[in-house]
């Protein structure tokens, strides 16, 4: 669903600024902007999968579940995309997974795809009683297990989940029996030719410019490699947008505090470097979260693909 050959941009809950751990999610407030960049032409909206607030890390998404966020999500808008980035494979049933997957892409056709990842907060794991120490193996186990749901009537399956012999079928399917997985990072330690061959594309962390272009380049040739078709290099990104159009860049956590102009251009390199998809994260903004998507969907969005 995301596209090789031009550079889009998405969004990601909570679409706000906020300080410490726990944003506000001003119910109101997120649907009026969730519209304003549907609107504006902005690709995906993402929500996060973070099933337990751990102290030791500094946020917890979009705080509701993200079945029931894009669900609420999807009925207020038209025809934005819905994404994940990322849900947490391992400490999902599989049926569960499957069912409610299909059930957003029947109820909202074309609209799902999902980053798909290990998760990365240790306390989560004895919670759901996995052991973290396999979460790279229950992973990949994971992507199949649901592929075979979604694909195959009363399917045959058998995982630390529990078993099935072709007695029962999970139903609904997606409508194309498939639904976009994008491998979030290494998933826990998998290797790259893993996830060119099996993810659909992939979703890694951004970096400084020369790092980046050598991740992507590693993509691109172990794609080549596998006789695999091209496929989405996505990258989250956090900007704070100044008012000053031609404000220089200045290092953030993860990101940049500029001005629109310097925008365009990093946006026409990350592309030029192969990035698919970008995915803006608010965390830090300045300003008011109305006027830094305004400012982004009518100056910057139309620039991203030029040249």
């Amino acid at each position: 669903m995301i596209t090789t050959d031009q550079l889009t941009m998405g969004v990601l809950f909570p679409i706000e600024a906020f300080e410490g751990p726990v944003p506000r999610m001003n119910k109101d407030e997120q649907i009026t902007l969730a519209q304003q960049a549907e609107d504006l032409g902005f690709d995906t909206l993402w929500v996060r999968d973070v099933p337990l607030f751990d102290p030791n890390f500094r946020d917890v998404g979009q705080i509701y579940d993200p079945w029931v966020y894009m669900a609420h999500i999807a009925t207020l808008t038209n025809k934005i995309k819905l994404g994940t980035a990322s849900m947490v494979l391992p400490l999902r049933h599989p049926i569960h997974f499957a069912k409610a997957a299909a059930s957003i892409d029947q109820l909202f056709p074309g609209r799902l795809h999902l980053g798909v990842a290990s998760g990365d907060r240790a306390i989560e794991y004895p919670a759901f009683n996995r052991p973290y120490e396999n979460r790279s193996i229950d992973f990949m186990r994971q992507m199949e297990t649901i592929r075979t749901f979604w694909s195959e009537d009363f399917p045959r399956y058998e995982t630390s989940f529990g078993k099935m012999q072709g007695e029962a079928d999970v139903i609904p399917k997606p409508i194309n029996k498939r639904i976009p997985m994008y491998v979030t990072g290494h998933a826990g330690g998998i290797n790259l030719d893993w996830i060119a061959q099996n993810g659909d594309g992939w979703i890694y962390y951004p970096r400084e410019f020369a790092y980046t272009k050598n991740i992507i380049q590693n993509w691109k040739a172990t794609l080549k490699k596998y006789n695999q078709p091209d496929k989405p290099y996505i990258q989250p990104l956090y900007i704070d947008l100044l008012e000053d159009p031609n404000a220089e860049p200045i290092n953030i956590e993860l990101g940049f505090r500029l001005g629109r102009n310097y925008l365009i251009d990093l946006l026409q390199t990350l592309k030029f470097m192969g990035v698919s998809h970008t995915i803006f994260i608010a965390k830090f903004c300045s300003r008011p979260m109305k006027e830094v998507i305004e400012e982004i969907g009518k100056e910057v969005l139309p620039h991203m693909n030029e040249g």
